[in-house]
């Protein structure tokens, strides 16, 4: 897992020059097996991780999707990432299918059966009902209206019953597809996702819900980390904090920490530091120079 969390740092902050398009997320993480670390929906809507909220999962709505929904994916698992799709406000980040619900899957658990039309035989009664004026000759063709009429509700009830189990039977199997139809990450950002999004911003996201075994090799790492490089032009503004800035970028943003603490985990350098900003205080920890977890209050 620490090895996991360094390969994380690395992507992290490597350069501008690397900041990738969709086609580029695609073919970096596209075909890629990850290891889940939390049980994910069998549905479509997935999981949704706020990447730029201090509280990233609203297990509320997590809960009520794996209630309603059952596990597709369990923790744990290993699994291929099948999609990648960058959006306004969200990435899209597919696991083995994405979850049943997608364009094509058939989610409705109803099957329709129509109302048993009149017969010609009902139709003719009715008519023939309505213009007979003999009293006898009338209630005895009311008679036979009744007959087909009471025949045409006992078939429209058998059809209804055979309606309610063929439904059972569809939302059985639906629910079992669901099973094998995999799950997704929704990354939601509340101004839009960010400019120039990177594989590792993608990964810092998830870094808490997903393990990325691939990344563990040097060759996966678009660039080389350099701990504390900052390559943007000195005019740049500040970015809006989130993880996987770089120490840099939190210095400028909140200035001079006003106490720092450094220890080892592993080979890994992990840095605990306190800003102050105005009536704000940032509380932030940093692994080899980037910023993976944070906390802002009041003074």
């Amino acid at each position: 897992m620490k090895a996991a969390v360094a390969t994380l740092c690395a992507m992290l902050a490597a350069p501008a020059a690397f900041a990738q398009s969709e086609d580029a997320l695609k073919q970096f993480f596209e075909g890629k097996t990850v290891v889940v670390r939390l049980d994910m929906p069998a549905t479509q809507t997935g999981v949704d991780v706020y990447a730029d909220a201090r509280r990233p999962l609203n297990f509320d709505d997590y809960s009520a999707r794996l209630k309603s929904m059952g596990v597709a994916i369990h923790s744990g698992d290993s699994v291929m990432v099948t999609k990648v799709k960058l959006k306004d406000k969200l990435i899209e980040f597919h696991l083995a299918g994405g979850g049943y619900g997608t364009a094509g899957d058939d989610t409705s658990t109803t099957v329709y059966v129509p109302s048993t039309p009149k017969s010609n035989r009902e139709k003719d009664l009715e008519r023939e009902v309505k213009q007979e004026t003999d009293p006898a000759r009338k209630r005895r063709l009311q008679r036979d209206l009744d007959d087909v009429r009471r025949e045409r509700e006992r078939e429209d009830q058998r059809n209804q019953a055979a309606s309610a189990v063929a439904s059972e039977q569809k939302r059985q199997r639906i629910a079992e597809q669901r099973l094998h139809a995999g799950s997704r990450f929704n990354i939601r950002y509340q101004n839009g996702v960010p400019p120039g999004v990177t594989a590792g911003g993608v990964m810092a996201a998830l870094a808490e819900y997903v393990e990325f075994p691939f990344a563990d090799r040097p060759s996966a790492v678009p660039g080389r980390f350099e701990a504390g490089l900052d390559r943007r032009p000195p005019s740049a503004a500040p970015m809006p904090l989130r993880k996987g800035m770089s120490w840099d970028d939190v210095r400028r943003a909140f200035g001079e920490p006003e106490k720092t603490t450094d220890r080892m985990e592993g080979r890994l350098n992990v840095t605990s530091a306190s800003f102050a900003n105005g009536d704000q205080r940032l509380d932030a920890e940093f692994v080899e120079g980037v910023l993976i977890k944070y906390s802002i209050s009041s003074r």
